[in-house]
Formats: structure tokens, C-alpha cells, sequence
């Protein structure tokens, strides 16, 4: 499979191009900014992109998305209870003093249990909520090691905060222990901002989830 990952935007969201290397179809998780750098990826590699998944909608984590859209023709998916904040990229933008940007109609409305198929590989949506409403989280079994990515639910260490629009912190919780912990420790973890870590060192490790 291969896997790229880059650091985006003034935020450094973490960027992750997936895709197959026998037929080339592939998808893109959180198109946050730096749209350029994405696209030459995408075209270097002569990937065909069939859906733009979205862990949530924070505008650190949508900000490239139209164009990264019109650049790949694939579709746009997102959970519907985050629409609201998809469509107020513009208040987000201005409330962080950034310039004001336009995101493209979601095509695809994500739901739990979910899932997307690029190639040979499949990717089962989990609804994690407590960051926002409509947090999800992104699994792919099959390989040696399990790939998770949790936007901004879970980091190496930490979770995500809770304090922003529609934030739960009993939910983000609740979420963490229902569907990430039961996921066997060797499952990587490629959080939307920072390192990789893994269930088995965030089960053992991350102070935020003792008790759990």
C-alpha cells in the first residue's frame, strides 16, 4: 500500500494520501490546506483519488478541499452532524484572523460502520464524537500492522479538546473506550496533528484514558 503523509496549513494537520498500488485508486483523509503539494502527489504518482474523507470539519482540516476536489474529481465526504460547521468555514476562518475560504458540496454523507473501497483495500468508518459532532475515525484491517486515524480524537498522549463548537468530553471519552480501545495494540495510530502512535501505547500510556 502506499501511504503519504503531510503536515498542512499554519495549524500542521496531518494530511494522508492512501491508495492501491495495483490499480492506483486512492483516498485522501483531511485536505486541510496546501493544496499544490497534494495534488503533485497525486499526479507524481498517477493516483486516481475516489473520495476526500474528512475526520471532521474544522477548517484546519477542510481548508484545501474544494480545490483538491475539482483537482481529482472524487467525492467529498463527511458526517452529517458536523455539516454546520462545514458550511461556517467562513466564521472559523475569521475567528482565527485567516483569510476567508469556500469548501464544495458534500457528495457523501458519512455513517458508522461505513465503508470505502480503493482497490484492494477497505476503509470502515467509525462515528467517534466529542471533538465535534461528527468526528470520525478511519480504520483499515488486512495489513500486518491496522492503520487508525482519528483526526483529532485521539493523540499520542492526549485527546482532542473539547472546548470548541458542539465539543463533549464525556463523548469523546465514550467514543475512545467503545470503539478505538477495543482495537488490538498493534494498530497504528495516525493522529490529525503530530506522531503516530498505537492503541497498545495509548491503552497503557495516555493519561487521559485511565479508568477506562
Amino acid at each position: 500500500m502506499f501511504l503519504e503523509k503531510l503536515s498542512v496549513g499554519p495549524f500542521q494537520c496531518n494530511c494522508s494520501i492512501l491508495a492501491c498500488e495495483e490499480s492506483h485508486e486512492a483516498i485522501i483523509i483531511d485536505p486541510g490546506e496546501d493544496a499544490d503539494r497534494i495534488l503533485d502527489i497525486v499526479r507524481s504518482q498517477g493516483l486516481k483519488v475516489k473520495y476526500l474523507l474528512h475526520t471532521h470539519a474544522h477548517l484546519d482540516h477542510v481548508g484545501a478541499t474544494g480545490e483538491v476536489c475539482q483537482g481529482t474529481k472524487s467525492e467529498v465526504c463527511l458526517h452529517p452532524d458536523d455539516q454546520f460547521l462545514y458550511d461556517n468555514v467562513a466564521m472559523q476562518a475569521a475567528l482565527f484572523n485567516l483569510p476567508s475560504f469556500t469548501v464544495p458540496p458534500i457528495n457523501h454523507h458519512l455513517v458508522d460502520g461505513d465503508e470505502f473501497r480503493f482497490g484492494k483495500y477497505k476503509m470502515e468508518v467509525f462515528h467517534t464524537p466529542g471533538h465535534t459532532p461528527g468526528s470520525c475515525s478511519f480504520y483499515l484491517s488486512g495489513e500486518k500492522e491496522p492503520q487508525l486515524f482519528t483526526g483529532d480524537t485521539l493523540f499520542l498522549g492526549s485527546i482532542g479538546r473539547t472546548d470548541l463548537w458542539g465539543g463533549d468530553y464525556g463523548q469523546i471519552l465514550q467514543s475512545i473506550k467503545d470503539k478505538l480501545l477495543p482495537l488490538e495494540d498493534a494498530t497504528v495510530v495516525h493522529a490529525g496533528h503530530g506522531p503516530n502512535s498505537s492503541i497498545g501505547r495509548e491503552r497503557k500510556g495516555n493519561p487521559f484514558l485511565k479508568g477506562l
